[in-house]
């Protein structure tokens, strides 16, 4: 991303921040430093401006100067190793801490572009889902084709898109005259176009084993 679009800016999703959050804290910390800084997470849903998002950061501040300290605590182990007291607790402050730093988390405050993910995925990447899932069978080739087709119809109207088609769409070949098809088949000793014989392409062969029960 950076080698393409080296001048973009990058906005953390604040549902899957919260999410991820919560995957460290649980849903109900036991501690206070893990409710207050799960409960001042959660609060990131009603920022609305920049005033409330400097607000914010001071809280955050504050947590840290009150329960910073629990985040360097260790604890030897019962097998003889040191580790972190509070683990999971260091762990979710070290991953808000890290998007603040980065400036990824108000980024749609400046320039107004979505503060989670949810548009993309309900917008794009679950259709696709769908659409792949309901049609399994279809080649890769297909399923190409078939994803591309369902973006252009979430760009333009389906009216501009058959036109599109029509206009890029070579023109198809003229189709061989009936009886020259006959003639080649007889001269290339070939099946006959048109027949009362029996042919395995149609699936008129009696059919054995499991299949066939027999």
């Amino acid at each position: 991303m950076r080698a393409c679009w080296p001048e973009t800016k990058h906005q953390r999703c604040i549902f899957h921040l919260q999410m991820n959050t919560t995957r460290h804290l649980t849903r109900n910390p036991r501690t206070a430093a893990g409710k207050a800084l799960r409960e001042l997470v959660m609060n990131l849903s009603n920022i609305d401006d920049e005033d409330a998002a400097i607000a914010w950061q001071l809280q955050l501040e504050q947590w840290w100067q009150t329960f910073g300290h629990l985040t360097r605590e260790r604890t030897m182990f019962r097998n003889g190793q040191w580790g972190f007291t509070h683990d999971r607790l260091r762990k979710a402050w070290l991953l808000i801490r890290k998007v603040t730093r980065d400036g990824v988390l108000f980024t749609w405050i400046t320039y107004g572009n979505p503060r989670t993910t949810s548009p993309l995925e309900g917008g794009y990447n679950s259709p696709i889902r769908e659409l792949l899932r309901r049609h399994r069978g279809m080649s890769e080739v297909h399923r190409r084709r078939a994803i591309e087709w369902l973006l252009t119809l979430r760009q333009i109207p389906l009216e501009q898109a058959l036109t599109l088609t029509l206009t890029l769409t070579p023109a198809p070949a003229p189709e061989p005259n009936q009886h020259d098809q006959e003639d080649q088949a007889e001269d290339i000793g070939g099946p006959s176009l048109y027949d009362t014989g029996l042919d395995a392409t149609e699936g008129l062969w009696a059919r054995t084993g499991w299949a066939g029960r027999g």
